[in-house]
């Protein structure tokens, strides 16, 4: 139980922290909205596990899907590899895929631990992967692709959403 001084905090966390994991945070956001949920009690955030975009805005691409949807669209957007400290911080940490799980699960200190699961792995349509087969849930990479993949990207994040949210709900 989250006392109300602090809120309870969420990261998405993708490869470089300029599509899919600030698209999560973006929709997250308004999905606890809402549910009636304020801000001091969930807290959503975003970070990448690679430093390669570290500065930059949210891409043009993810920006542009967003904004068709109907999403406010944070100009302010600093991208950033998320650190020991944040990870440890955080209550849950939902890794975009498999390979960003395993990065997270390494930097992720002894002892008391965040909750980690895949984004995907909250959907109710999907069938739980077994061991070794985690990557079955990853989210789609939009990066090399064009608008077709930004569109798969939003549906997978828009899809899994409500169920995070409950998940999220049931902690407080």
């Amino acid at each position: 139980m989250q006392g109300e001084s602090k809120p309870y905090v969420v990261m998405t966390v993708c490869t470089g922290n300029i599509c899919r994991s600030p698209m999560a945070e973006i929709i997250l956001r308004r999905f606890f909205e809402d549910r009636g949920v304020e801000a001091g009690q969930v807290r959503v955030e975003s970070s990448g596990v690679s430093d390669e975009e570290f500065g930059n805005p949210i891409d043009r691409r993810a920006q542009k899907v967003l904004k068709e949807r109907g999403y406010q669209v944070p100009q302010d957007h600093f991208a950033h590899r998320i650190s020991k400290e944040e990870a440890a911080q955080a209550d849950l940490l939902l890794p975009m895929t498999a390979d960003h799980m395993r990065a997270l699960l390494r930097i992720l200190p002894a002892g008391k631990r965040p909750a980690v699961h895949l984004y995907r792995s909250f959907d109710p349509d999907l069938p739980q992967p077994s061991p070794g087969r985690e990557s079955d849930l990853d989210l789609v990479d939009p990066w090399y692709g064009g608008p077709r993949e930004f569109e798969v990207a939003i549906d997978q994040i828009e899809q899994t959403a409500p169920y995070i949210v409950d998940w999220v709900l049931k902690q407080l």
